[in-house]
């Protein structure tokens, strides 16, 4: 593969566009819908998260974009590029960094990066291995093997690799699935700078509260249909729900059957919950309701929704209450 050559034009506005996006899967004459009409549009420069189940579609679609999976319908461009009418510069506009780490031992970064440059066809003067290893905080190990690095180098190593063709576009596919604490919030920083740099980043995750944490617009996907496609925090606004604990002086056995009929519940013989919907219930009703049975409170939280409820209900019911 022949590098791509960066355009004098001005960039997309979209780094991705899927228009109907469709695959089946055909076995002893059966056909498995993979992708079922996606539609998706990645701004230029975005950290986008793209969410779903175990066999929700999330690798078909990615792999379709890296051109490893043949679509059945539908249209793709990455960075402008169609990626059946010029699929050779479509696939050098886009990086993939698996969730698996395939790293030669017995070669040091510096090594697999100038091997894998050459691959893509980039020219040895054009190269970037100097650059990408400082990018990625492994310049002081450019010259170690591979089977010597941490984790977390590894890692990076990897995104370093999907970057030696300057694509404008990197796929993260579960970059921290496995890691330690302290190796995902290492390797946010690193997804932080890509995207400060000018790097479109798609990140696919299971951890919900990493999708939230770096991600401005959050796509989820579910049995190979788009149940959700918002920004993160217009998603959480739609469920609309919260969660109020309120903690009692005096432990009860049950509740009063009018604060049964509010919806309230005893959590412990000295808590009570309630789940209510801020745009249809007032707290003060509640705290009034309380103090009228005769209950005293000792202290009163709330909890906000958050992505993982959110997640939870469109891929269990496809929609959002």
């Amino acid at each position: 593969m022949t590098s791509r050559k960066t355009s004098a034009s001005a960039p997309p506005d979209l780094a991705v566009e899927i228009k109907a996006l469709t695959k089946i899967y055909s076995a002893n004459g059966q056909g498995k819908r993979a992708l079922d009409g996606i539609d998706l549009s990645i701004p230029r420069g975005a950290i986008f998260g793209l969410l779903g189940p175990n066999g929700a579609g999330k690798s078909t679609l990615i792999n379709i974009l890296a051109g490893l999976v043949i679509k059945t319908a539908g249209h793709a461009r990455i960075w402008g590029i169609d990626i059946d009418g010029d699929p050779r510069n479509a696939r050098a506009a886009i990086g993939v960094v698996p969730q698996e780490l395939n790293l030669d031992s017995f070669f040091t970064p510096r090594e697999l990066l100038d091997v894998q440059a050459g691959l893509y066809g980039v020219p040895k003067a054009e190269r970037r291995t100097g650059e990408l290893l400082e990018l990625m905080s492994l310049t002081e190990k450019a010259d170690a093997l591979a089977r010597t690095l941490s984790g977390g180098m590894r890692r990076r190593l990897m995104m370093a690799k999907a970057m030696v063709h300057s694509p404008p576009v990197l796929v993260l596919d579960e970059p921290t699935a496995g890691v330690d604490v302290e190796l995902r919030l290492q390797l946010w920083s690193t997804v932080r700078a890509l995207a400060a740099a000018g790097t479109t980043v798609l990140l696919t995750t299971h951890y919900l509260e990493e999708a939230e944490e770096l991600c401005r617009t959050i796509a989820i996907i579910d049995e190979g249909r788009l149940v959700a496609c918002d920004e993160t925090q217009a998603l959480v606004r739609k469920v609309d729900e919260k969660k109020l604990s309120l903690t009692l002086i005096a432990p009860v056995t049950e509740l009063p059957a009018a604060l049964r009929a509010m919806g309230l519940a005893l959590e412990a013989p000295d808590r009570i919950v309630f789940h209510y919907k801020p745009s249809r219930a007032q707290v003060g009703e509640v705290l009034a309701a309380v103090a009228a049975a005769g209950l005293a409170i000792r202290d009163v939280s709330s909890e906000e929704t958050d992505l993982e409820d959110i997640f939870l209900r469109l891929t269990r019911s496809g929609t959002a209450s």
